[in-house]
């Protein structure tokens, strides 16, 4: 397992610092720093109180959690959201309530996970045709159901 260290800078007296919750967790819960309501089929920008300071060559994606998916049917709008290395700003998640009654949010509530990765960058290189493969062009369905 790699490891890095992320600077941490609390915006907010309420912001909670992200943390691992299990030693083989790959995600760091993000929390909420106000109260909010979110409609059903609206979405929000929930604050966390907080920016980090990414190494370069790093991202943070941020994803839902499955228990506000499940329970709630509250997911992380542009899943996975990208924080880039270069970005000082707060982190904000935006959320979608694609259930049935208003959910409520609560100042310290676990709303989504976030993840360090590596980034691996790719040089585009214009092709006149691509090499053949098995799969060839099928999508969408083309393995069955």
């Amino acid at each position: 397992m790699q490891t890095v260290t992320v600077n941490v800078l609390k915006l907010h007296e309420a912001a909670v610092l992200p943390q691992y919750e299990h030693e083989d967790d790959s995600g760091m819960d993000l929390c909420a720093i106000a109260s909010h309501t979110i409609p059903p089929g609206e979405s929000a920008l929930v604050p966390t109180g907080i920016a980090i300071d990414l190494p370069m060559g790093t991202e943070a994606q941020v994803r839902p959690r499955s228990g506000l998916a499940l329970r709630h049917c509250i997911t992380v709008l542009n899943t996975p959201g990208t924080v880039d290395a270069g970005y000082r700003g707060e982190i904000s998640v935006i959320l979608i309530n694609h259930g049935k009654v208003p959910f409520e949010i609560e100042p310290g509530m676990r709303i989504a996970q976030m993840v360090i990765t590596p980034i691996i960058r790719a040089t585009l290189k214009e092709v006149s045709r691509l090499s053949d493969s098995l799969r060839g062009e099928g999508g969408f369905g083309s393995t069955g159901v």
